[in-house]
């Protein structure tokens, strides 16, 4: 049976030890009881005396079908289970000198999944002496941030972890305020320059 998961989870009928149960509930009268006269007003009812709150001083019980009460825990407990959202996290990665295409062709990605409400976590990956790019590493995510803000809230700022600088985004709720990310200053040509220099003299 479905509900056979929750049998025995409850005491029922004559299974009460208390002396005297609270009643509550719409048909009977919600005050304290002595055991046998709860017990007389389930059976005047056709249904069961059901321990609800066997911690209560005293007990709390409810006149109802054992049945329908168990149906309707269940029911209750997929409810709960289904506003539980599952919240995946996706992975986008970068090159430190991606181009515009792939840029845009990963920020589309990303869109997809913040719509969908996943959380994205983006990161640029060092590979070997490009470590040295990692200012135009940190201006990428920083733009792909700014390029989803009406999509994603930031929850945490690039940081270089090893050969990767990861930055990571949330799904934003409808009518959150915009947040400008301000990128920082990208290398100017001459630093650049030296940068490419100092790869090719390896």
């Amino acid at each position: 049976m479905k509900n056979d998961n929750l049998k025995g989870q409850h005491r029922i009928n004559e299974q009460i030890r208390a002396k005297e149960v609270r009643i509550v509930g719409d048909e009977v009268e919600s005050k304290v009881y002595p055991i046998a006269q709860a017990l007389r007003l389930a059976e005047e009812h056709e249904a069961d005396l059901v321990e609800i709150s066997p911690n209560a001083q005293p007990p709390v019980c409810r006149i109802i079908d054992y049945s329908k009460f168990l149906y309707q825990l269940k029911k209750r407990q997929k409810e709960q289970k289904a506003k539980q959202v599952k919240v995946n996290v996706k992975e986008i990665r970068f090159g430190p000198q991606t181009d515009d295409h792939d840029y845009n062709f990963k920020l589309k990605h990303a869109k997809g999944f913040l719509e969908d409400g996943d959380k994205v976590k983006a990161y640029v990956f060092f590979k070997g002496r490009s470590i040295l790019f990692k200012e135009q590493g940190e201006v990428l995510l920083l733009r792909f941030a700014n390029d989803l803000e009406d999509y994603a809230k930031v929850d945490q700022m690039p940081v270089l972890e090893g050969k990767r600088m990861t930055i990571q985004l949330s799904p934003k709720k409808p009518g959150s305020p915009k947040k400008n990310v301000t990128p920082p200053k990208q290398m100017d040509s001459k630093n650049s320059a030296e940068a490419e220099s100092e790869m090719k003299d390896e």
